[in-house]
């Protein structure tokens, strides 16, 4: 049995993600769609973990159980599995943002 209880998956706007972003604040921005989706736009500093990858890997990718993350794909979707997948893990902070990159686009937020 789990040490850590079932997670309740957090939800992070887009519009909290670009302020913490403009505001300098420490977090880690997780993007898990396939690299041939990251390659074709994402959000500068956002570290790419394709979902399927991210129970065997992530530990090595962000080792820190205590840092805040911010997680995004395309919609919202997968993000919400690899939310799940850490919290269970015991990341302490990690978040889904709502509507993911497509919501980031809306509000005409720059990509790399």
């Amino acid at each position: 049995m789990d040490d850590f209880p079932e997670p309740v998956t957090e939800q992070i706007t887009a519009e909290k993600v670009k302020a913490s972003i403009d505001n300098k604040e420490d977090f880690a921005l997780l993007d898990v769609r396939t690299t041939a989706e990251y390659a074709r736009g994402k959000i500068g500093g956002s570290i790419n973990l394709p979902v399927d990858e991210v129970s065997q890997k992530i530990e090595e990718v962000i080792p820190d159980k205590e840092q805040t993350v911010y997680v995004y794909c395309l919609s919202g979707s997968r993000s919400v599995h690899a939310v799940d997948a850490m919290a269970r893990m015991g990341y302490k902070k990690v978040y889904n943002m709502t509507n993911g990159l497509l919501a980031w686009r809306v509000k005409g937020y720059p990509t790399e």
